[in-house]
């Protein structure tokens, strides 16, 4: 029997019925709908609709329901059924017989399945944020591994200034501290409780919201039910937050295919997250990195999805919402599937020190230094700058670095430069002389490792009080 069938004479069309089905894909909801279920159950026993023996009755079918969907996952094959809601209520009538079709009363679809992806998302968000934790530990142990290594830092992909190799390594724990900041700004913002909202006007029993919202988790109730039963603010702005992870993530996947290439040679992948060519058999493709790159855009694409489909609707429920869950689901099982890939990946790869650091000093990376050299023997700035471009310049003429110039050399270009120039163009002289919050001077790289794990041991304690 159908939810609505009353108000109908004629039956549907059975493509359209077909077609028209939500169930296919919003069956994996089904946890979501019957502790959502036993709550209102439970509120409807407090209004006087349940008897304690109904309540009971339905509560044990709830749990039935729960139980072969765990044990027989053909269960769920229902073809009749038309969504998650509809199968539990045909599953919970041909258990427990008509006081089955008691658990409806009071309440609508339209804020069941509100209430059901608030769940859904809070339970992803949780896991996701546990898999970022995840992540930047691992990131940060191989951090810690690598000493005062060098590397090469770019911009405009030319070379740039030296950097601690920890120092390259902590900017992705940045971001992705900063994608589980937005996770946890997102669950917040959606952890309040649509049940009682109805079809749109309210609940037309008198339903105990706060009651409900408590059983359930739920930080409150909703505070309007025109808005709670058309929200899916909450699934934009956690998809939109996976968007910008995933950019994240592509971004560190197009690094570690660069230098991963033989040009760079800074990075060995490991085999087990890389396959070979069927045709050439020298190669070795990063396969992993590259699916992460190409899954990005998927990702981004859902978050456009879902703001294309919900910009025109007029309040409140409309059908088009049904298209706002497979993006929804598709996101989210992407980002879920994707990062403790990417964290075995980086537990593996192995990094060159040696080809870094030698990468680190050549190029012309000291230059800022040289011109700082300057500046702190009273030469304006941008003189300075100009200055030692022009030693730039020379040295481009005679292929070598600007340590390679004699003291002669230097002085011809401007009379500042003394003998003790040579140690501050050091490699090591460079590094040091970053030494500001956020610089890449080895005390500072230590203390922003020490903070980066006190923010990840508090991420994992915030992901266990929801657990």
């Amino acid at each position: 029997m159908k939810m609505w069938s009353g108000r109908f004479r004629q039956s549907l069309d059975p493509e359209f019925e077909r077609w028209q089905r939500s169930f296919a894909f919003d069956r994996r909801l089904l946890r979501y709908e019957l502790a959502a279920s036993n709550a209102h159950a439970r509120a409807l026993k407090t209004a006087g609709i349940l008897s304690s023996d109904e309540l009971i009755q339905i509560l044990q079918g709830l749990e039935q329901i729960g139980k072969r969907a765990v044990e027989s996952p053909k269960f769920l094959e229902d073809p009749e059924a038309e969504d998650v809601h509809h199968f539990v209520e045909k599953q919970l009538a041909a258990s427990i017989g008509e006081t089955g079709y008691k658990l409806h009363s009071g309440r609508s679809r339209n804020e069941q399945i509100a209430a059901d992806l608030r769940l859904y998302v809070r339970a992803a968000i949780d896991e996701l944020r546990e898999q970022l934790a995840e992540l930047c530990g691992t990131f940060i142990g191989r951090a810690e591994t690598c000493g005062e290594a060098a590397m090469p830092a770019y911009t405009h992909l030319q070379k740039a200034e030296p950097v601690l190799v920890a120092h390259w390594l902590m900017a992705y724990v940045e971001m992705f501290l900063r994608d589980a900041a937005r996770l946890a700004d997102c669950r917040e913002r959606l952890n309040l409780c649509p049940l009682g909202s109805g079809a749109v006007a309210g609940a037309i029993l008198v339903l105990d919201r706060e009651f409900i919202a408590s059983a359930l988790d739920f930080d409150a109730p909703t505070t309007n039910s025109v808005d709670a039963t058309s929200d899916r603010d909450f699934a934009l702005e956690f998809v939109n937050a996976l968007s910008i992870q995933a950019m994240h993530l592509s971004r560190w996947a197009e690094e570690m295919i660069l230098f991963s290439s033989q040009e760079y040679g800074f990075i060995s992948l490991p085999e087990a997250y890389s396959t070979g060519s069927s045709a050439m058999p020298q190669k070795k493709n990063p396969d992993l990195l590259e699916l992460v790159r190409g899954k990005s855009g998927r990702v981004i694409g859902h978050a456009t999805s879902l703001l294309i489909t919900m910009k025109g609707l007029p309040l409140a429920y409309n059908k088009d919402l049904q298209e706002t869950q497979e993006p929804l689901f598709d996101a989210a099982d992407t980002m879920l599937a994707l990062l403790p890939l990417a964290t075995g990946l980086m537990k593996e790869m192995t990094l060159d020190f040696d080809r870094m650091q030698n990468a680190a000093q050549s190029g012309f990376m000291n230059a800022w230094a040289a011109a700082t050299y300057l500046t702190k023997r009273g030469v304006p700035s941008r003189l300075a700058h100009e200055h030692v471009g022009k030693a730039v310049q020379v040295c481009i003429g005679k292929k070598c670095e600007l340590q390679d110039l004699s003291l002669d050399e230097l002085r011809a270009i401007h009379p500042a430069f003394a003998e003790d120039v040579y140690a501050f163009l050091s490699l090591a002289s460079v590094l040091a002389i970053h030494d500001v919050p956020g610089g890449t001077a080895p005390n500072r790289v230590r203390q922003a490792i020490a903070a980066a794990k006190k923010k990840i041991e508090s991420l994992r304690e915030e992901v266990h009080a929801h657990a």
